[in-house]
């Protein structure tokens, strides 16, 4: 087997062994490059990105910890204190601008249009003209009509001086009682006649008067839907529709639930203003009061309509336009007022953050009544005075050490800001001062300067990698 098994060269059998002592150095030349950047990141560092010595003391170890614990040191939050006033009880709901009245005007007699007496968009009053039909065929229709009425009035004139005659022939007992009755009856069937011409005259008179179009109500004309000369048929065709804009309604609904709060200040005489605001619920347009309330609920919503009017001189509302209207039904008088965004609620139910007297906050399970969306009244849980966290506390918990950065007064800064010594006015006794570790570091690197002792363990720790 030894002659068979090929002949290794010198640099055959060296060359895995100089592979095999390249592995040492190259982990060396790793671990100096991580020491180096240990040492560049500890030394350069800016200072809004390093820790507190204070904060690494109290946590054992660098990072880690929640904000609000202990591990970055106290939460930064907001604060605002509880204030009495009043808070009116306001209910919301969508609703539609609904004129009072929506009149489409359309003929009633037959003809052709001859003219036209408005413009589009034109403001009337009710009884102002607005169209006129042809009536020509109605004014002969008339004259036939009073033609008949004068000979049917002759005719009942005749009968009766007949009817006179018998009865005196009759009285007589010169005729018989069957021609005295006959001709009785003659007189009523003429006096019969003579109303009904009378009753087609006046017909006639009528039909010439709704040749004659004018304005049912007051209000704004919109577009015309007939141009002069088109012919017009009686109660089918729609000439134009006048809308009444002042005053005008507006239809909103609110939950069945706040009904009878609404219904037991209307029986008490209440005038209850009503405010509405466009689609996004920003700008208010008009006010108004409340009018009525529909007399029955809608049982597929379980709401109620309510309506509301409104002067609308400034002609801001119109017609079908969706609005939020605001309903104010009633006030609180001297109310625990808290911000909204205070009130949280969780697993004690609906509570707050309450500041206590040595800067940390507790939890404080509250009840609330009305809210307008930014301030909440407190019914039970909170004082006059007391000061609750409104911002900063997705990361806080009961016992949390916070720093507040608004809204409070200097002298309640703390035990702390209490017993922070004045800084000297000159350089004379600084070293003689007791500082917080991370003033000291803080003070030391804007003159250039590192803390004491930290470069020499940083020269050990890196000096002790291979």
């Amino acid at each position: 087997m030894n002659e068979l098994s090929p002949i290794r060269t010198d640099d055959a059998v060296e060359t895995p062994r100089r592979r095999r002592g390249r592995g040492p150095v190259w982990l060396i030349l790793l671990l100096a490059l991580a020491a180096g950047g240990i040492w560049a990141y500890r030394t350069y560092l800016p200072d809004g990105f390093r820790k507190p010595e204070t904060q690494q003391a109290s946590t054992g170890r660098r990072g880690g910890g929640r904000r609000g614990g202990g591990g970055e040191g106290p939460q930064a939050v907001g604060v605002a204190a509880v204030q009495k006033g009043d808070m009116p009880v306001v209910l919301s709901g969508l609703g539609t601008v609904t004129p009072l009245a929506t009149v489409t005007v359309r003929s009633q007699v037959s003809g052709y249009l001859t003219q036209i007496g408005f413009r589009e968009g034109q403001t009337v009053k009710a009884g102002d003209f607005l169209a006129q039909i042809d009536v020509r065929p109605y004014e002969a229709l008339l004259a036939q009509y009073q033609g008949q009425l004068l000979r049917d009035q002759a005719l009942l004139q005749n009968a009766r001086l007949d009817l006179a005659r018998y009865q005196t022939l009759n009285r007589q007992d010169s005729i018989s009682k069957q021609n005295v009755d006959t001709q009785a009856a003659t007189v009523k069937q003429y006096e019969g006649v003579v109303a009904s011409d009378q009753a087609q005259i006046d017909q006639q008179k009528l039909n010439i008067s709704y040749g004659r179009i004018t304005a049912p109500v007051e209000g704004r004309v919109g577009l015309r839907q007939l141009d002069q000369g088109n012919y017009v048929t009686a109660a089918s065709t729609s000439i134009v529709v006048v809308t009444q804009l002042h005053p005008i309604s507006v239809l909103f609904t609110l939950p069945e639930t706040v009904l009878t709060r609404v219904m037991d200040r209307l029986r008490a005489g209440a005038t209850l203003p009503v405010r509405v605001f466009d689609r996004s619920d920003t700008t208010e347009i008009a006010r108004g009061t409340l009018d009525t309330v529909d007399n029955q609920i809608d049982v597929t919503t379980g709401t109620v309509k309510l309506r509301a009017l409104f002067p609308n001189k400034d002609d801001r509302l119109f017609p079908n336009q969706f609005v939020n209207a605001r309903l104010d039904v009633d006030t609180v008088r001297d109310a625990a007022l808290v911000p909204a965004a205070a009130v949280l609620r969780g697993t004690p139910g609906t509570y707050v953050y309450l500041m206590t007297g040595d800067d940390k906050v507790a939890v404080r399970p509250i009840e609330i009544g009305e809210s307008d969306g930014v301030r909440t009244v407190v019914t039970k849980g909170l004082a006059v005075g007391d000061r609750v966290v409104v911002d900063g506390t997705d990361r806080l918990k009961d016992g949390a050490q916070v720093r507040v950065t608004g809204g409070r007064p200097e002298k309640a800064a703390g035990p702390e800001a209490e017993a922070k010594p004045a800084a000297p006015a000159d350089g004379e006794g600084a070293a003689a001062q007791p500082r917080p570790e991370g003033q000291r570091q803080e003070g030391q690197r804007q003159d250039g300067q590192r803390p004491e002792g930290e470069r020499p363990h940083r020269r050990r720790q890196q000096s002790q990698n291979p």
